[in-house]
């Protein structure tokens, strides 16, 4: 068999059935093989930076592992971007990138990039040396991406071994992968310094649901009595109406929500690793007592000094703490009363922008949309002043139904990652929420929508202008508060995704926004929404901080 023909084999048989990708010359013989196939798909995009967010909302939303194919070169540094944003947010994918014929290597051929320029943005990078060892190479990519930590692996094949016809070697059956267990002293230390706290808090992060363990998340948190604060990436690992959730650590976290953590006498932190995008720079104030639970053990006391430092597996650590906290007399009470102020001070902070709707504020248009959508809607959201307030005004109500990229926090992942999600979630509703510059990142993929009959539904803020750039431009620095609009130059998204063959509406009211979203969700087709909101507008971090200035005057 040849290689080509072989690794699609191997990916079918490692429960890959879904390739995004754009082909090239060097490509084409994998390309030729995937295509002769009933059991697996081929994704093609339109910009190899989409690829990898492709691949990357699949698994983040799905459970799944997706895989990308890149020709060398320009196509692989492409999609680094994306390799980069899954590392960060350890998300696991395979990336399948085309290399120079070795006998080239160092001559300058077509594409050629030294194949160790990827190795900061992946967590293993693999070059198959020989094409006998292909599919052994492949196998290991994917145990070390689905090994947690998770992550992306590269697996670079060259080129001319692809039409090869080889034998094949086999690699021995891999152990089990490993689930770390907590060490029960650990366990037993955690126990007590949560028990003994009348104000516990707990900040969960994006590794519960990589882990699964949002039950175990909810025993604890329900056991305990504490609020729940999430992190970017742990969005939705607890429910947005439950009664113990009180907010997300962002830019648009209230003061109430930085006070609860502040105000706590222990607090909880599992599966996150503390980084500088939530902490904002580790400035915000956590308790003395820690009990910190990670994968890495190089996260802990990095940014925050832990009491108790716990390496395992979180869905594992949970249940432990939570076992132990049931034989023991806890002095916490009143979280829910607590979760309950913060999200009502939230909300009353933020009312007057809610209640604007003659332009849309994105406060008034995100409520919108969520009052609007099925609660099982799978939302991808791209990065941008929109998806800072999203995090604490557009609820999720499920580990995976709300995909944003965390501290890599790179734009144009919305429609790119709505791909991916309906891709693995074909059951259920597909959203994604962006702004005008983020869409202008990816617009491409609108068309690949189209091109795949991918029935999405996209809803674009379209304020003309980086805003959240121009207000910090104008803010803090000698330029004017419009510094980076194009207002004078106006982008009319439903001319340009009518333009790629989709239906696409703007809505300039709740009502007609809400009525879209109905018309939207009910046709099997992509459908384009476009908002109009405000561009004066306040951003987030600097009106949220403003309330809490306001408020201590």
């Amino acid at each position: 068999m040849r290689v080509n023909e072989a690794v699609v084999d191997r990916l079918v048989g490692n429960d890959i059935d879904t390739v995004f990708g754009i082909p090239g010359k060097q490509s084409l013989p994998l390309n030729e093989a995937i295509g002769s196939r009933a059991d697996i798909d081929f994704v093609v995009a339109r910009h190899e930076t989409a690829v990898s967010h492709q691949a990357w909302a699949y698994a983040e939303t799905g459970g799944g592992m997706a895989a990308t194919v890149v020709i060398p070169g320009p196509g692989d540094m492409n999609a680094m971007n994306g390799l980069k944003n899954a590392l960060n947010d350890c998300t696991p994918l395979l990336h399948v990138a085309i290399e120079t014929d070795p006998d080239l290597r160092g001559g300058d051929g077509i594409h050629e990039t030294p194949p160790d320029t990827y190795d900061n943005v992946v967590k293993e990078n693999i070059v198959v040396q020989n094409p006998e060892s292909t599919l052994a190479e492949l196998d290991r990519a994917v145990d070390i991406a689905q090994t947690a930590p998770n992550g992306p692996v590269r697996l670079g094949i060259p080129k001319n071994f692809l039409k090869m016809d080889v034998p094949l070697a086999e690699r021995g059956d891999a152990p089990e992968r490993p689930v770390l267990e907590p060490d029960a002293a650990s366990v037993d230390a955690a126990v007590g310094a949560l028990a003994d706290a009348a104000d516990p808090v707990i900040l969960a992060g994006g590794g519960v649901r990589s882990a699964n363990a949002s039950d175990a998340l909810l025993a604890v948190a329900e056991r305990l009595d504490a609020p729940v604060v999430t992190t970017y990436k742990g969005k939705g690992v607890i429910p947005g109406d439950h009664e113990l959730y009180a907010g997300t650590l962002s830019g648009s976290a209230s003061p109430d929500l930085l006070a609860l953590l502040a105000d706590a006498d222990a607090l909880l932190g599992v599966a996150t690793d503390f980084d500088a995008v939530a902490t904002r720079g580790h400035s915000v104030d956590l308790p003395d007592a820690l009990v910190h639970v990670t994968l890495d053990e190089g996260d802990l006391g990095q940014a925050y000094e832990p009491t108790v430092g716990i390496v395992a597996d979180a869905d594992r650590t949970l249940r432990a703490l939570d076992d132990g906290l049931a034989a023991v007399t806890l002095a916490s009470a009143g979280g829910r009363e607590r979760a309950q102020a913060a999200r009502d001070a939230f909300a009353e902070q933020v009312s007057d922008l809610r209640a604007q709707t003659d332009p849309m504020t994105s406060v008034a248009a995100l409520a919108t949309v969520r009052d609007a959508l099925p609660r099982e809607t799978v939302v991808s959201v791209d990065a941008g002043g929109f998806r800072v307030w999203a995090l604490n005004t557009f609820d999720a109500y499920g580990p995976r139904s709300y995909v944003n990229p965390g501290s890599w926090a790179t734009m144009g992942t919305g429609v790119p990652g709505a791909i991916g999600a309906a891709l693995a979630n074909p059951d259920d509703p597909v959203v994604a929420l962006t702004g005008d510059g983020g869409l202008m990142m990816c617009v491409h993929e609108l068309h690949t929508a189209v091109s795949e009959d991918i029935p999405i539904t996209v809803v674009v803020f379209n304020n003309d202008d980086y805003a959240i750039i121009s207000e910090e431009a104008g803010r803090s620095y000698d330029l004017s508060p419009g510094e980076y609009s194009w207002q004078d130059t106006h982008l009319d998204f439903t001319t340009i995704a009518a333009g790629m063959g989709m239906t696409a509406v703007r809505a300039t009211s709740p009502d007609e926004l809400e009525d879209a979203l109905d018309t939207g969700l009910a046709a099997d087709e992509p459908v384009l929404i476009e908002v109009p909101t405000d561009p004066e507008e306040p951003q987030a971090g600097e009106y949220m901080g403003n309330v809490g200035r306001s408020e201590d005057a």
